[in-house]
């Protein structure tokens, strides 16, 4: 099944509130174009994983579990959450209601395929006619907060039911062991990562705004508490990757923990007005772009650009939320520049023309096999920062 985003969207000038040129949208919807084309399994909303397709390849961020020495012919979860996410911030920023169409018939469909129903209900990572596969608690946590987004932006209660009923799996995930926190993954309770607890920071609080009831704000600030005593590096600002119940430090840091605290802070701030979480998350987007970004000189030009290191593109996705939502409390417009900046380059840089995109943000490294939740990061964060 093939769909295709307004493609006349390219040929439009879109305009921002200050009557400029709004670039990113466009780019964002051509990018949703080149995924379906290239990545659309025949007759199913569902899609591949790489392009080209490879029956060989096997996810390698698993860790160990059922299904990670296996050839699969759909997408894992995780990358196929990624339709969503881009969908929503590509919707957020329009209000396009083809796009709202294309999320309810296309990407809610293909997630369907997903759903495990064993108690308490969530999302599998890997697709429900195969056999059982394990369940994430930071998977889940994407999907519902994309929910919320979807409730907060439309008032249909079908969302907010389904971000309700995702919470229900994550709060299963939680225990007193090491005080506290949430597990990475029900089927081995071995750690409780930062990639669990800092959205899931997010996910609450937005509940939060959602629903007005407190229990949720209240369980956000007791994560954000526990978070920072357990997984912060007090040294430098930044976020270790996950403790384990021995209490050994992963001590790596990725770029979309670290931002889903700066989204954290930001939010607990917009909504009650402490400042020490404005303070918490100022520091940590502070320290992110000193450590996740770098000087680049452009050998074409001999211009410097301060340049995102490469990682796993959709970590800096996700990492970009959290700048996003601390610009909207501070109005510090340092940062979101910098993602301006670099998405602009990215653009002349990383994609091919084909329309795929290449994870080296300096565009000197080419891989033939492009990876489906690449696509899918550089569109959400064209669509999110067409907010601006």
């Amino acid at each position: 099944m093939k769909i295709f985003v307004t493609t006349i969207s390219l040929l439009i000038l879109t305009f921002n509130g200050f009557g400029q040129e709004n670039r990113n949208l466009p780019r964002a919807n051509a990018i949703m174009d080149s995924v379906y084309k290239y990545y659309a399994v025949p007759g199913s909303p569902l899609l591949r994983e790489q392009y080209p397709y490879n029956e060989t390849y096997v996810a390698d961020y698993l860790g160990g579990g059922e299904n990670s020495s296996k050839a699969n012919p759909y997408s894992y979860l995780w990358p196929f959450s990624g339709s969503l996410s881009a969908q929503v911030a590509i919707f957020h920023s329009s209000g396009d209601k083809q796009v709202k169409k294309q999320i309810d018939n296309t990407v809610l469909k293909g997630l369907d395929a997903y759903y495990d129903k064993r108690v308490p209900a969530g999302y599998a990572s890997y697709v429900n006619s195969a056999p059982e596969s394990d369940r994430f608690y930071d998977d889940n946590i994407w999907l519902g907060i994309d929910y919320t987004d979807l409730f907060l932006l439309t008032a249909d209660k079908k969302y907010l039911q389904k971000a309700k009923e995702i919470w229900r799996f994550v709060a299963s995930g939680m225990d007193e062991k090491l005080g506290g926190g949430i597990y990475w993954c029900e089927q081995r309770k071995h750690s409780k990562n930062t990639c669990s607890n800092a959205p899931a920071i997010v996910y609450l609080a937005k509940l939060y705004q959602a629903t007005n009831d407190k229990k949720y704000l209240e369980l956000a600030q007791q994560l954000y508490s526990w978070t920072q005593e357990n997984l912060l590096d007090k040294t430098d600002n930044l976020y270790f990757d996950n403790i384990s119940l021995d209490g050994t430090i992963e001590k790596t840091k990725y770029p979309y923990n670290s931002g889903q605290m700066i989204q954290a802070g930001a939010l607990l701030y917009k909504i009650t007005q402490q400042k020490q979480y404005l303070t918490d998350a100022q520091n940590v987007a502070h320290a992110s772009y000193d450590y996740f970004f770098y000087d680049y000189k452009q050998p074409a030009t001999g211009k410097t650009i301060k340049l995102l290191k490469t990682s796993n593109n959709w970590f800096i996705a996700v990492m970009m939320r959290g700048f996003m939502e601390l610009y909207g409390q501070d109005a510090n417009r340092l940062y979101v520049d910098g993602f301006q900046a670099n998405l602009d380059f990215a653009w002349e840089h990383m994609r091919e023309q084909n329309g795929l995109f290449n994870s080296d943000w300096s565009g000197e490294k080419k891989k033939k096999s492009k990876s489906l939740l690449d696509q899918f990061a550089l569109a959400e964060m064209y669509g999110n920062i067409a907010k601006l």
